[in-house]
């Protein structure tokens, strides 16, 4: 709710406080224009959704995303393309969430993988966070209800007092629909507005002056 401020912020990481070139590769790749098409099959994808639940390896997922979408590459040619969809940290991201740790607990839930989060270790992600919900270490993906579940039972918080900040309507709808308070927000300046919203106001402020 506006103006309230949570007990809890979660991030989404790819698309909130990491730039994704995911999307855009996968487009022009299965010859998809539509972005929200692209989200909807990938999302549905039992291959991606393996992976992202630690069930399978690297190139067995990779294999089988490209017989699945009939995707003009080798599975290796796609691994390669793959590991390097998210492309840093967008500009303000660490001291965003470093502002909010200052009043709230701070965690993120993100569908990701054994992949990107190691190679994502030398940006320091872990380190951002008061908890960590990873889908591929859980065995649970987003929009999946059992995942949402899961996040507010570990955190012992109402999930109304949960706000979730993620790039996905898909996502953000099923956390809705759960009871979570939840916004689609796509890089650090619309999370920043949210955020705002949320009670986090002056801080806030004062994080984009001194950027």
């Amino acid at each position: 709710m506006a103006g309230t401020r949570p007990q809890v912020v979660l991030f989404d990481l790819g698309g909130v406080l990491i730039r994704l070139a995911g999307v855009s590769a996968m487009q022009e790749l299965a010859g998809i224009d539509d972005e929200a098409e692209v989200w909807r099959r990938w999302l549905s994808c039992e291959w991606v959704r393996r992976f992202e639940r630690g069930q399978c390896a690297g190139p067995e997922f990779a294999s089988g995303v490209v017989a699945d979408w009939d995707l003009p590459v080798t599975a290796a040619e796609f691994l390669e393309s793959f590991r390097n969809w998210p492309d840093g940290l967008h500009e303000g991201a660490v001291d965003l969430v470093a502002t909010v740790r200052r009043q709230a607990m701070v965690g993120c839930l993100s569908n990701t993988n054994s992949i990107h989060w190691t190679d994502q270790a030398e940006w320091g992600l872990a380190g951002m966070f008061d908890v960590t919900f990873l889908s591929y270490q859980l065995g649970l993906v987003k929009p999946d209800p059992e995942i949402f579940d899961h996040v507010a039972s570990e955190l012992g918080v109402d999930p109304t007092n949960i706000f979730f900040l993620d790039d996905n309507a898909i996502n953000v709808e099923q956390a809705v629909a759960l009871g979570f308070d939840a916004v689609r927000v796509q890089g650090v300046d619309e999370a920043r507005g949210a955020l705002a919203d949320r009670g986090f106001a002056r801080l806030i402020k004062e994080t984009s002056e001194n950027a």
